[in-house]
């Protein structure tokens, strides 16, 4: 049975990271959660896969943005700005009121997040651009296997593998 792999990134400021084509060859689609800093990372993600992208704060937009898809069979509403799962912003839950979500994606804080509250999967796959202070370098990966959906998150250098661990769903 074949995999189904979506890819996930959010702040990348500009600046695509060597390692993103590596950890994401293979992916069936892309998830860009805000604050990408120009369309040209959007046009090399798009030489891996099909992408879908919300604007962040960095992006000439507000970042509380909301964009809905249903990517192999999972419904996402992608967001820059969410601030938290326990008390997701107006535009958030007013979208997820209108219509359910089975996957939150965002990115802004720069922090890993990976849990479920309330029904709904929140997601952040912390930050792939340029580090900052002790935040990891990452991405996020979606697995869609026989028993459901896995996920996971790949530091980009070797001393994010630590931080990923110990920044892991502060959010919560």
């Amino acid at each position: 049975i074949r995999v189904m792999k979506i890819g996930v990134i959010a702040d990348t400021h500009g600046r695509l990271h060597d390692r993103v084509a590596e950890v994401f060859a293979g992916v069936d689609h892309i998830l860009h959660a805000g604050d990408i800093g120009g369309d040209g990372i959007i046009t090399a993600l798009e030489e891996i896969a099909p992408v879908l992208f919300v604007r962040g704060n960095n992006d000439d937009a507000t970042g509380e943005e909301v964009v809905r898809a249903e990517v192999g069979g999972l419904r996402v509403l992608l967001t820059h700005i969410l601030p938290r799962p326990g008390s997701p912003g107006r535009p958030v839950r007013e979208s997820l009121r209108r219509k359910p979500a089975d996957i939150v994606v965002f990115g802004h804080s720069h922090l890993p997040h990976d849990e479920r509250r309330g029904g709904v999967w929140y997601f952040n796959p912390a930050s792939a651009g340029p580090r900052r202070f002790d935040l990891p370098v990452a991405v996020g990966m979606l697995e869609k296997r026989r028993g459901g959906w896995r996920s996971y998150h790949v530091a980009l250098d070797d001393r994010s593998v630590a931080a990923l661990r110990a920044r892991m769903n502060q959010l919560a």
